[in-house]
Order: structure tokens, then sequence, then C-alpha cells
């Protein structure tokens, strides 16, 4: 780990995580024009950003920086190609961060570091062992990236929980730094029954990350500092199919897909540092 990148995990220690989140998000949903515009021509020249595949191509025409962040994409622009029956899409433009199988309850996050399937679901033991010697895959979102989350398999939302937490980066440096790291940021937990059984779509907080939102609750962050579990199948079932949009992060993060014992496989040619793309073949359910 070079120097630079142990100053930037110190540097996360020593911020006001939350406060520094809020104040971001206070200014990203801002629709005063010198503000909004300043932001998006800023982000646009720092990370390249490209809005051919958008369906709003005019910066200016974006009411405030979030807008602009979770912008739509033309409906041509990510066509479902997961599309054979068994098959597992891509919730999200990014990249491999880890994938593989879960060991026991563990899940490998970086060279030196596993967290528990435990924690990571905000303390529930009977849901953790759902998954326990499955597969999980991990997705990286770039702050250049399509921030919509899509996906992965056609399910009924079974519950959510928000499980709070700190605010660390994400990026590589991060992950490859500070143990625990997905199991101890703010995150929402979604679990969907498929008719291959449980899945998990988690999508992970982050520094500066404003918020998360899905289609189904609207925003769900920031809540009150407890886990927070809402059933769906006893007050409104939802039932996404694969490749709807499932929420969106207003500043990038991270989600963790998890899938139970014996269910699932990913693409061979997969592993860390790949290059995805939403609704593309991540991988495949078993027969």
């Amino acid at each position: 780990m070079s120097l630079r990148d142990k100053l930037f995990v110190i540097l996360q220690y020593l911020v006001p995580q939350h406060g520094l989140s809020r104040l971001v998000g206070f200014l990203a949903r801002s629709e005063v024009p010198w503000i909004k515009t300043t932001f998006i021509n800023v982000f646009m020249k720092k990370f390249g950003i490209d809005l051919s595949e958008a369906e709003t191509q005019d910066a200016d025409q974006f009411p405030s920086f979030n807008a602009f962040f979770t912008r739509a994409l033309k409906p041509d622009a990510r066509p479902l190609e997961a599309d054979a029956a068994n098959a597992i899409a891509c919730p999200a433009d990014g990249a491999v961060s880890q994938l593989g199988a879960i060991r026991a309850n563990q899940v490998f996050q970086a060279k030196g570091h596993d967290y528990s399937l435990y924690d990571l679901v905000g303390g529930d033991s009977a849901l953790a062992s759902e998954f326990t010697n499955g597969q999980f895959a991990t997705i990286y979102l770039s702050p250049r990236d399509y921030h919509r989350v899509h996906m992965p398999f056609t399910g009924t939302l079974r519950e959510t929980r928000y499980v709070p937490g700190d605010l660390f980066s994400v990026n590589e440096a991060t992950a490859n730094g500070v143990p625990n790291l997905f199991a101890r940021n703010e995150r929402l937990v979604c679990i969907f029954d498929t008719d291959n059984g449980p899945m998990a779509v988690i999508l992970v907080g982050a520094m500066i990350v404003a918020g998360i939102e899905t289609v189904f609750s609207g925003q769900v962050t920031p809540l009150p500092k407890q886990v927070v579990t809402t059933d769906y199948l006893r007050t409104a079932p939802v039932t996404l199919q694969k490749g709807d949009e499932l929420g969106r992060f207003l500043l990038g993060s991270t989600v963790v897909l998890l899938f139970p014992e014996g269910k699932a496989g990913f693409e061979p040619e997969l592993k860390a540092g790949s290059v995805v793309r939403v609704k593309g073949a991540l991988g495949h359910y078993h027969p």
C-alpha cells in the first residue's frame, strides 16, 4: 500500500464523514443555477463524463447536480444481454471489486481482509445463514459511471434492512486499508425471493454519498441510527423483473450481491478489476 493511499485512509478516520456527506448532499440537491452549474461543470471536467448515452445530453438542462449524477440513459443504451432464463444480469456499470465463494460466513474484501455475513446484513443470524457458503459479487461504481442499480434477476421483495454505519470511501485504496469496510459502512440490504431461492442486493453508502433511493420507497438514508427492517410481503409486495431499475446512488458507491449455496456461478472471465456494464452477463443459476 503506497504512502499516498495510507494517508488517504487515515484522513477518512479524521474527517466528520456524516457531516461532510450531508453538506455535499445539500449542495447537490440545490437548484440554484450557479451552484448546480458549477458542480456539474467541475465534475464533468475532472472525470471526463460522456453524456452521449444519456437521455438528456445538455448539462444545463439538469435541474440539480443530483439529477445530473443519477441521469437516465437512452432506452437502447443498455439492452438486456443476460436474457437467457437462468442468466444473472450485472446490476450496475462499474468494475468488479471481488467475487467468488463465501467461505462459511466470511466474505472476501481484499488481501488480508474478510468480513462476516452476519455483520453485512445487519446482525440477523437467520438471514445470514441463507447465504452461508454461497456466492458473492461486489461491484464498485466510480464517479464517472451510470449510477442507477438494476435487478440481477426477477424477484419479489421480501424485506429491506437499513443498517447505519460509517461513510468511508469504497475505492480500491480504502478496500485494501479499512477492515470490514462493506460491513461497517451505511447500507440498505434488499432481500428478494426468486425462482432460485433468496437473493440479496446490498447498496453500500460511502463518503459524500448523500443518499440511497429505491423505486419502491424513495430516499431511504439518512435514517435514525438503528437497524430499520421493513417487511414488504405483509404490507406492499413488490416484484421487479430482471433488468428493471431497483434504485440509485446520490453520488457513487458499491453494490454487493449474495446468492445461496450451490445456486449461482459467475462468468469465468470475470475477476477483480474487470469492467462490467449494467444488464450484461454476470453469471448464471445452475440447473
